[in-house]
């Protein structure tokens, strides 16, 4: 057993013991005689045992297991001994004059005994949910973590692919920009590899990010076209899912880059409002290209299935395509 079921256990004995004292003090207490007695003790112990025998192994081994004909059969078997046990031992003990002589009805018996033990199981019932409640949940959240990890590791490579074979032909010409290039190359990826681990970075930290990536692709634009990178009112300590909005700009500058050799125009807008993140890309491209593909590609993809599991009714992601102009409206609730 490894610590986490044996600090469950541990907590479960403790709430069994809270709530058995509780069941004795109603069970036990008598306003007109207030002195606690032998038999009321042994005649308790006597529910709580077949309360437990039901609670860890019937119901474990016969209810959890489907095995419902097996379980009433029991149950009626214990029925019958806790009777026999009540009328016919503990009466005659503690009862040895009149009461001990009568045998009750066994249906008044049961009634009066079973509530206390069904009481007892419900208890069990209750804590066994609640366990098998917080099992599937966190068995939600690793599956969610995993598909999250997924993603994430489907952009790096992706991204790095499209930069190095940039990188290859600026130094093939011997470009006097490919210094800058692999800076830029350098901190883009540190910080996808190193500072975006987390499913929540600093918005400051994740904007600084496009920035310098925003940089690193405008390098390859030169004097074709114009990008321009806008923000307003960005203050605050709010956070957001990494690498979320980079999709967006990548597939504005494949689109454009890919379209047109030149009037290339590319502008991205981020500000905050009421705790809202509006993020706007928009980008020019020629019709009649190839590029129709890209709104339909595995960044798109990835993108909406992360902002699914990570803002769930907390976002609104509209994209346009027409007039020679792309666009993508992104709304995020922050936190």
């Amino acid at each position: 057993m490894n610590k986490k079921s044996t600090f469950t256990a541990y907590k479960e004995f403790i709430y069994q013991l809270v709530f058995l004292s509780i069941l004795f003090l109603f069970f036990a207490f008598d306003k007109h005689d207030p002195r606690l007695e032998i038999d009321k003790v042994v005649f308790f112990l006597h529910y709580v045992s077949a309360g437990l025998f039901i609670s860890y192994y019937l119901l474990p081994k016969y209810f959890y297991t489907k095995k419902y004909v097996a379980l009433s059969v029991a149950l009626l078997v214990l029925c019958g001994v806790v009777y026999f046990l009540e009328e016919f031992v503990f009466e005659k003990i503690f009862f040895p004059g009149e009461r001990g002589q009568h045998v009750s009805n066994v249906f008044l018996t049961l009634v009066n005994i079973l509530p206390l033990i069904f009481m007892i199981v419900a208890f069990k019932l209750a804590w066994d949910a609640s366990v098998k409640q917080r099992e599937v949940n966190e068995l939600k959240d690793l599956i969610k973590e995993s598909e999250l990890q997924f993603l994430k590791s489907q952009i790096n490579p992706h991204f790095l692919f499209n930069n190095l074979n940039n990188l290859y032909s600026y130094a093939l010409d011997n470009s006097p920009k490919t210094p800058s290039i692999i800076l830029e190359l350098s901190s883009v990826l540190r910080y996808m590899l190193y500072d975006c681990k987390e499913n929540f970075v600093p918005l400051a930290k994740e904007i600084k990010h496009l920035k310098n990536f925003t940089a690193l692709n405008e390098l390859q634009i030169e004097d074709r076209g114009s990008v321009r990178f806008e923000t307003e009112n960005l203050g605050g300590n709010y956070t957001i899912a990494p690498l979320i909005l980079m999709v967006f700009i990548e597939n504005a500058f494949k689109h454009s880059t890919a379209s047109q050799s030149d009037a290339i125009a590319i502008h991205i807008a981020v500000r905050i409002k009421n705790d809202t993140l509006y993020f706007e890309c928009h980008n020019s491209y020629l019709e009649n290209t190839n590029t129709q593909s890209l709104a339909h590609g595995i960044g798109l993809a990835n993108v909406q299935k992360r902002l699914k599991l990570l803002y769930p009714k907390k976002h609104d992601l509209k994209i346009e395509q027409s007039d020679a102009k792309f666009k993508v409206v992104l709304t995020i609730k922050l936190t």
